[in-house]
């Protein structure tokens, strides 16, 4: 019988920071300690998974997915997989309220996919919160039909600062989604 011993946080650390945005240094440390793939880093209370879904970044996700990470309903959200999200509202409704890492809610992962389908299941489950600042990842997705689904289902402020103090359209500006800028211009968004 072998006994099980999690990886020391000193590992857990860099793969979880890794999982934020490199691809190749998350496969590369996954390869050298397999057991590193669900454990959470201690200090944020977050795994690699959830730290792919809240920045977005699918192609992380996804390997982290194939390697056996347990999907979620904020990764499934994320990845814009209404028959995922569906599921796990149906087995659970309050699941439309739920947080990730860093008590980010699923809604803001819903609008990173730029899937308004995801935020409908999400409204009909009696999801809805963090509408507001869902907007910046909406913004962040690139799809103006996402930012209008928002800006039409429960926006109350067009002009949240983001945690550098960036408005939605002061960011869709700076990352040159010009009609997403056009659309917050028309709605009251502010450049500061």
């Amino acid at each position: 019988m072998t006994n099980y011993q999690e990886p020391s946080q000193e590992l857990v650390e860099p793969f979880v920071i890794a999982a934020h945005g490199d691809l190749a240094r998350v496969q590369e440390l996954l390869a050298q300690e397999p057991a590193l793939l669900n454990v959470p880093w201690a200090r944020f209370d977050e795994t690699a998974l959830q730290a792919a879904s809240h920045m977005g970044r699918r192609d992380i996700a996804e390997y982290l997915l194939g390697q056996g990470a347990p999907l979620n309903i904020c990764t499934a959200a994320m990845l814009g997989s209404a028959e995922e999200v569906g599921a796990f509202l149906q087995q659970d409704p309050t699941l439309s309220t739920a947080k990730g890492a860093h008590g980010i809610p699923v809604m803001y992962h819903a609008a990173l996919s730029g899937k308004p389908e995801v935020g409908d299941l999400l409204l009909a489950h009696g999801g809805g919160e963090s509408m507001d600042g869902s907007l910046h990842a909406a913004v962040l997705s690139g799809k103006v039909e996402m930012v209008r689904w928002l800006l039409d289902n429960g926006v109350s402020d067009v002009n949240p600062p983001d945690f550098n103090g960036k408005t939605p359209r002061a960011m869709a500006e700076a990352l040159g989604h010009t009609e997403i800028a056009d659309l917050l211009r028309e709605r009251g968004g502010a450049t500061s």
